[in-house]
């Protein structure tokens, strides 16, 4: 943009000296030098200053990399590239026979413990049905012994110590009896959550397997649309992050950003005008407004990985990020994401400046019918 406000400035003194035959001689000549100096430093210092200009703005989009979470072999790729697809449609298919076979073990298994389970609490019934047995035949035994003891000269000692052997007999598998009852019942109470811990951890492994099942089909995230599409049937997909099977771009609303030297920063502020003009639509300019400065740039950042800045990254010129919404619709112009172009912003200083900036984008706008200009 500046050099293109020195060759507007040569041409009208070329003009002028043309039209009017204005002499070369020692005179003429400085005082044309010297005003294009004075007249286009000072429109650049106030430019530069109070209405920054962006040489590189381009639009940002966010990409989300597709990475199947089993691993198998796709048998259908149902998804066309470059068509807009409806979150949860489906995009491809794992072949789902193992994980369908290990849904069917698992459940197997699931109703295998939960029969072993009523089992367990049908045998813990009987138990309690073998202690009252026991403890009623103990309490008979008891009775018959104390009544052979009370009877005085009625019966042999034998016959009581018979008796006396039966009762304790009797408390024994009484005793006996309530043992194994106990271990039933702890058995039976030993649950997770009011459930055999057995059974809970078969229906946790039969939810895990039914959950790979569904990952089989691998749906979109969102609305968007799955561009440059290389899976093919036949090929194997893995749960890698580093390797993702296919890209896809979540619709979301277009966001230009631009880059703008330091000096600036304090006058770019979210609401100010905007101006754009883009490489793919020559001679148009798209007007919109700043959305916000982000507030790091990366020329700045560590993170802790061991190892010192060097003076090189402290001598990068970091430049500011700021981000506008225009007033149109990209879409409209049938542009693809990722568009480039140049920006201007417009404070609220100096505003008669403004002009002949405004002037100046213009014209780069119509230069891109030739060639775009950096």
């Amino acid at each position: 943009m500046d050099l293109l406000l020195i060759v507007t400035y040569v041409g009208l003194c070329t003009i002028l000296f043309k039209v009017f035959r204005i002499p070369l001689n020692k005179w003429t000549l400085p005082t044309a030098f010297l005003g294009g100096v004075f007249l286009i430093g000072t429109l650049l210092m106030l430019m530069n200053y109070n209405h920054p200009y962006a040489k590189y703005a381009k639009e940002f989009f966010a990409s989300v990399p597709v990475v199947p979470q089993v691993k198998g072999r796709v048998v259908a790729v149902e998804v066309k590239a470059n068509q807009r697809v409806q979150q949860g449609d489906v995009l491809f298919r794992i072949d789902p026979v193992p994980y369908e076979l290990a849904v069917v073990r698992k459940r197997a298994q699931l109703a295998d413990l939960s029969k072993s389970a009523l089992a367990e609490e049908e045998a813990w019934k009987s138990a309690r049905a073998k202690v009252s047995s026991a403890v009623a035949s103990r309490d008979r035994a008891k009775q018959t012994y104390q009544r052979y003891a009370d009877a005085e000269g009625a019966y042999s000692q034998q016959d009581i110590d018979n008796r006396k052997q039966l009762f304790v007999g009797a408390e024994a598998d009484v005793e006996a009896a309530q043992a194994r009852e106990r271990e039933l019942r702890l058995e039976v109470d030993a649950s997770y959550g009011g459930e055999d811990p057995r059974v809970a951890e078969v229906r946790a492994q039969l939810r895990l397997a039914q959950y790979d099942l569904d990952k089989t089909i691998v749906r979109a995230p969102s609305n968007g649309m799955v561009t440059q599409l290389a899976i093919r049937e036949g090929m194997m997909a893995v749960p890698l992050p580093l390797a993702p099977v296919m890209v896809f771009i979540p619709e979301k609303e277009r966001l230009l950003v631009g880059s703008f030297w330091q000096n600036s920063m304090k006058l770019i502020k979210p609401g100010l005008e905007v101006e754009v003009i883009l490489d793919a639509v020559p001679g148009h300019v798209f007007k919109g407004e700043v959305v916000q400065l982000l507030p790091a740039m990366s020329e700045g950042e560590i993170q802790g990985r061991g190892q010192l800045a060097s003076a090189a990254m402290i001598a990068k010129k970091g430049r500011a990020i700021a981000s506008v919404s225009l007033e149109e619709n990209l879409d409209d112009y049938n542009l693809p994401l990722g568009v480039q172009g140049h920006m201007v912003v417009y404070s609220e200083q100096f505003t008669h400046v403004s002009i002949i900036r405004r002037v100046l984008l213009r014209m780069m706008g119509w230069l891109n019918y030739v060639y775009p200009i950096k």
